[in-house]
């Protein structure tokens, strides 16, 4: 067998009893470096022998990268909140079905660059459209599913938003302004300290070698539980 995938401890009941794999999860505002360390994970645990699956939100499969393209178009102007929330769960809808719970099943450890938590902190929170809107929004999209381990990269609004620039032009979301920033951020706040047990919180200031080591460690801390 590979490392842990065929035991699961405690967290068993987040994903369903009789699945063998483990769904991680990577959140952050715009900027914090989540994707880069994202990548890094997925050869990291690649090169300890799992079967690693990695997709991102919105996207992931055909049907979710199409609403991904338009959600994200910086051309696109006029939508409402409601209308983003919506379409950010109908991708998410597809994605779990196709993607998540399938590679789950199956014994994989499945990596998401976004998950429920984003919807939360940004329509939720950057949105102010409340967070029992969007969970009722989001319910049958994400059918009970929960991530075992979710990494919450944190870093300032300032930071963020020079990170963001250098990386060219924003999209949509990106080029929001520092007041909704400081909103998503309360927001991913919020939501760990009501779920100590899921999420990790790392420092996003950092370099890029100095933030890995944390993500490593979370990481084999899930994992090496479940070996």
């Amino acid at each position: 067998d590979r490392p842990g995938c065929s035991r699961r401890t405690s967290t068993d009941h987040l994903v369903g009893a009789r699945d063998p794999g483990y769904f991680i999860t990577f959140e952050g505002g715009d900027g914090s470096g989540k994707s880069t360390q994202f990548s890094l994970a997925r050869d990291y645990l690649t090169r300890r022998g799992w079967d690693v699956i990695a997709s991102r939100e919105p996207g992931g499969c055909p049907i979710a990268e199409k609403i991904r393209d338009f959600v994200l178009d910086a051309d696109v102007e006029g939508m409402t909140a409601e209308c983003e929330a919506l379409l950010y769960a109908a991708a998410r809808a597809q994605h779990v079905r196709e993607v998540i719970r399938p590679a789950v099943a199956a014994g994989k450890l499945m990596l998401c660059d976004r998950f429920l938590d984003s919807s939360i902190a940004f329509q939720a929170y950057g949105r102010e459209l409340t967070e029992p809107a969007v969970r009722q929004i989001n319910a049958l999209a994400v059918d009970k599913l929960s991530p075992d381990l979710t990494l919450l990269y944190l870093l300032d609004a300032k930071t963020a938003r020079e990170r963001v620039l250098r990386g060219g032009a924003p999209d949509r979301i990106e080029r929001e302004g520092d007041a909704f920033v400081g909103r998503v951020r309360r927001g991913y706040e919020a939501l760990a300290q009501r779920e100590p047990d899921r999420f990790v919180l790392i420092d996003a200031a950092r370099s890029i070698e100095e933030i890995f080591p944390d993500t490593a460690r979370a990481l084999s801390g899930l994992i090496d539980r479940g070996s």
